[in-house]
């Protein structure tokens, strides 16, 4: 089987560098593994490899989709999957890099190919907010597993679980099963980097200002200017939503800068639980070791 390695970890954690380094010694082509780089026009806010990072050695994917695009994560697998089948064709090592773990699901796991009913979607929502609790038994009723399995007050997942089942006939975990069973043409090499919390938090508001001082504001501007909805999910992104509050008026100067900072390190922190549940991974503290010996280290395991 094939193998591709994967540098994840929470954002600022130092995942460009690390790759960068890795890449060169084992002619790697790095593909994006984030939900936010993927799309074109947010560079500065999060933080894209800049042009001479990308000379060093081959990117892919990043900055490929337009901000208005309905981009899922079914749709990252599909092409993700066609980059990687690339790379190894050209006989070098694909390098997946990101923060985003429903990415990184989607491939070892195989995602849903079951297209969304937004009618529908838009039905249940009125139901559950007419009868609140209701969407919660009619779940139970229909795949009582999957009840199990979801929160009670996880109402997104709940309407999915109803909406695949509405739309197919068949339960949720069943499809599961069967996508895991048929996904397995590559082999996850999960590394996922870390770094003290003080440290993590420091590298974080270092970044936001000189994000800031990159011209983040004008970029969100630009966007704005070129008739992007303030509603699109793309730019209901950490830095581009505060930012947009800023320049409608709605905050000042210093509280952008001060929510940015704390939705981020918000983010950094369910990002890090969220790669806690992947019991394949390991972990690496950059606090504690220099990035050559890691580079050295991942290297060596992974070959």
């Amino acid at each position: 089987m094939n193998k591709v390695l994967v540098i994840a970890g929470p954002t600022a954690v130092g995942k460009t560098e690390i790759s960068v380094k890795i890449a060169k010694r084992i002619n790697g082509e790095i593909i994006c593994m984030d939900s936010r780089q993927i799309y074109s026009h947010l560079i500065i806010g999060t933080a894209v490899p800049d042009e001479e990072t990308k000379k060093m050695v081959p990117h892919h994917l990043f900055s490929s989709i337009d901000p208005r695009t309905h981009f899922t994560a079914f749709d990252y697998k599909k092409i993700a999957e066609k980059q990687i089948s690339e790379v190894l064709k050209r006989g070098n090592t694909p390098i997946l890099v990101g923060g985003t773990g429903l990415y990184l699901d989607a491939l070892r796991k195989g995602f849903l190919n079951v297209k969304s009913d937004y009618g529908l979607r838009t039905y249940l929502r009125k139901l559950e907010k007419n009868n609140p609790g209701v969407l919660r038994k009619i779940l139970v009723d229909l795949d009582p597993q999957r009840a199990l399995k979801i929160h009670p007050n996880d109402l997104k997942r709940i309407i999915r679980a109803i909406e695949i089942y509405i739309i197919t006939g068949i339960k949720m975990g069943d499809i599961v099963k069967e996508n895991r069973q048929s996904n397995n043409s590559f082999d996850y090499h999960i590394i996922i980097l870390d770094r003290e919390r003080q440290e993590l938090h420091e590298r974080i508001n270092k970044r936001v200002h000189q994000m800031i001082d990159e011209g983040l504001i004008d970029e969100v501007r630009n966007l704005l200017s070129l008739g992007y909805s303030t509603t699109l999910n793309a730019l209901n992104t950490i830095g581009y939503k505060e930012v947009i509050k800023y320049l409608y008026g709605k905050i000042d100067f210093d509280e952008m800068i001060h929510q940015i900072k704390v939705n981020t390190r918000n983010y950094a922190r369910r990002q890090i639980i969220y790669f806690r549940k992947i019991e394949s991974g390991k972990w690496i503290n950059l606090s504690n070791t220099n990035k050559e010996d890691v580079a050295d280290q991942i290297v060596s395991e992974f070959i």
